[in-house]
């Protein structure tokens, strides 16, 4: 997996998965059978070389938490290593995460959640906070310098939507 970065109470999970969705489901479900509280962040991660794959990560609150978790993932044969293998991971759970749905305004996702800023593709500046943005049930922010960034685009009506589709075409699907 190459070098992890240190980030205290990280874990990184490697179980071979190629694909962002499945990786998506299984922090989902690694989040239900650990009971892992919200203030939890987990992440996506790809890897490259020769054998490409997502792997995730767990930010964990505390030691002890990350120690039962260590347990029961090596326990369930899973490759766990500490750390997280890169500081750009894509968020798929983070705190707030589970309200963000429907629309709401960009100034109501940043109070509601982890996400520390909604930048627009092709534009300089930052959204008004009265904006509003179609969640489509469906938020994965990015970790950039340190924050947790949502990329939006332009939607309908002067609202954005986030730049990651639920359900993208596979490519070539019409070939």
């Amino acid at each position: 997996m190459g070098p992890a970065l240190v980030t205290p109470y990280a874990l990184t999970v490697d179980t071979g998965i190629r694909e962002l969705r499945a990786a998506d489901h299984l922090l989902h479900t690694l989040a239900a059978e650990l009971a892992l509280p919200e203030d939890v962040f987990g992440c996506t991660h790809l890897v490259r070389g020769e054998r490409p794959r997502v792997v995730v990560s767990l930010i964990l609150p505390s030691e002890p938490l990350q120690r039962t978790a260590l347990e029961r993932l090596t326990a369930r044969g899973h490759e766990v290593a500490y750390g997280v293998p890169d500081p750009v991971g894509r968020a798929v759970l983070f705190p707030g995460s589970a309200s963000l749905t429907g629309t709401l305004t960009v100034a109501d996702v940043l109070s509601r959640s982890a996400i520390d800023r909604v930048s627009v593709l092709g534009t300089p500046e930052p959204p008004a906070p009265d904006t509003p943005l179609g969640t489509r049930d469906h938020v994965r922010p990015q970790w950039q310098d340190g924050a947790l960034v949502l990329t939006a685009m332009p939607a309908a009506g002067g609202a954005l939507v986030p730049f990651e589709v639920p359900d993208p075409t596979p490519c070539c699907a019409d070939h």
